[in-house]
């Protein structure tokens, strides 16, 4: 298998800036490693830097991608005869959120999800929710005053103001029912394979519940404690495009050298594997 990241703008010979350490780590690992110039890729050019042999697998670590993009990416790969590692159907199942919800919703924030002009007061009348945390299908806001409001009337505004920062709403609207979380409690884990696996080696059963739901072969689980002490689901996404937010590059490349040469676990007879630091 071959990791694929995106190159230097500048300089095709060097992984980009944003993921030079990570790049660094698998190789030393010793993983295969290629590059692609995302802004050709952009314009509908794809090389790698190094020569893929067919029916290799490929999977992508870089920028996000709208499913569609996904898609074209998929097709330059097989146009070379080498194997996404995630197809398109798995990649748009982790990054939109209406894709996974239905799956998790037992662990995670209620959600209703309208259009992007829908009447935001008309739809959520008679949900009185304590508030509202608002994001397209893979996004919320990060900046000005955030994506949290009080009243449904907020809503509009705030969606406009998504439109104006980042130039498109993807999707749709996620209207998630508030929940208090734990200051520093928000962790990441990642799930290869199967297998899930936790920066510090452990893996709440939570995790693994979830991973036992979700059908993709590299994902990403953010988890954190509500203020009433359980734990509780922040988010899911493709894990070719998830930062490794407190993961380091070194046991980040250990993770994914580790879940490339071992088999597929039973999920319902075999426990999460550690990987040493």
């Amino acid at each position: 298998m071959h990791l694929l990241y995106p190159s230097d703008p500048f300089d095709k010979k060097r992984p980009d800036e944003q993921y030079a350490e990570e790049y660094e780590a698998v190789v030393a690992a010793g993983l295969e490693a290629a590059l692609f110039s995302f802004e050709d890729f952009e314009m509908g050019f794809f090389k790698t830097s190094i020569p893929i042999p067919p029916g290799d697998s490929v999977l992508y670590r870089g920028w996000m991608l709208t499913p569609d993009a996904y898609a074209a990416l998929v097709t330059h790969l097989r146009d070379k005869g080498v194997i996404e590692f995630t197809n398109a159907t798995q990649y748009r199942h982790c990054h939109h959120l209406p894709e996974w919800y239905p799956l998790l919703v037992a662990y995670t924030s209620e959600t209703v999800v309208l259009a992007c002009d829908a009447n935001f007061n008309q739809a959520l009348d008679g949900l009185h929710w304590p508030g509202y945390f608002i994001k397209d299908y893979v996004k919320s806001l990060n900046t000005g005053s955030g994506s949290l409001v009080d009243t449904p009337e907020r809503i509009a505004p705030l969606v406009e103001a998504m439109r104006q920062y980042r130039g498109q709403i993807e999707g749709g609207i996620c209207v998630r029912r508030r929940e208090e979380y734990l200051q520093d409690t928000e962790r990441r884990y990642f799930v290869l394979l199967g297998q899930t696996y936790g920066a510090t080696g452990e893996v709440p059963s939570l995790v693994t519940e979830c991973a036992r739901l979700i059908d993709s072969p590299f994902f990403s689980i953010d988890v954190a404690l509500r203020s009433d002490g359980v734990l509780r689901v922040v988010e899911l996404g493709d894990g070719q495009v998830s930062d490794r937010k407190e993961w380091s590059a070194e046991h980040f490349a250990r993770m994914l050298s580790h879940g490339m040469s071992t088999r597929r676990p039973n999920l319902l007879t075999e426990p999460p594997l550690a990987i040493d630091d």
